[in-house]
């Protein structure tokens, strides 16, 4: 009892502070569809099935212990959020009116940028290791260590399905869609100063 207690607690907290997958999510529920926003979230969840998998599988301890190859995979991660912030930022300007063009953006772009935003976050990877690797017991059944796995993905998919409802609300979304160019370059930066922020932390000593 006291080790599920200890997963959800940190799970739950690991969910609700903001980062990149929060930014994705709510610019894609603004700017672009309701459906869009709950795929990206959708995809979310699968990046963090990915993390789990791994972990599970003794790759986690791997990437643990090679500092390197820890190293790498935390540097590729900054930079994919570097270059999603950038594609923001040089979005084209559009009118600030309430109507909305039809998003050029396929569903599977959605639920695409979702996963890869999550699985090549070095933050959730960070986050799924430690979980696994100093919370859960080495002697848990793989059934309870796959249940627990169920849960951090159910807490993620979740939360960012109810954050892309509440953005993608007509009435919260009409009144923000006046600022979309404005939108995109706030997300923008976010995604770019996190990215940066993390290269920073990874080159480190």
């Amino acid at each position: 009892m006291t080790e599920l207690l200890a997963v959800i607690t940190i799970t739950i907290l690991a969910v609700l502070s903001p980062g990149p997958d929060f930014a994705m999510v709510t610019r894609n529920s603004l700017l672009l569809s309701r459906r869009h926003g709950v795929l990206t979230a959708l995809g979310i969840g699968l990046g963090v099935m990915l993390h789990i998998g791994y972990t599970l599988l003794g790759v986690g301890l791997l990437v643990k212990e090679s500092l390197l190859l820890f190293n790498l995979l935390k540097i590729a991660g900054a930079l994919y959020l570097v270059y999603l912030g950038i594609g923001m930022l040089r979005s084209r300007a559009v009118e600030e009116q309430v109507t909305v063009d039809v998003p050029r953006v396929s569903a599977w772009a959605a639920l695409r940028t979702g996963f890869l935003t999550n699985a090549l976050n070095p933050k959730t990877m960070i986050f799924v290791v430690s979980l696994f690797m100093q919370v859960i017991q080495p002697g848990s059944a793989a059934g309870l260590q796959v249940g627990y796995g169920a849960i951090i993905v159910l807490a993620h998919v979740l939360w960012f399905v109810a954050v892309a409802l509440f953005f993608s609300t007509p009435g919260i979304r009409a009144r923000l869609m006046a600022y979309k160019r404005r939108i995109d370059q706030v997300f923008g930066v976010l995604l770019v100063g996190f990215g940066g922020l993390l290269s920073v932390l990874s080159l480190r000593p």
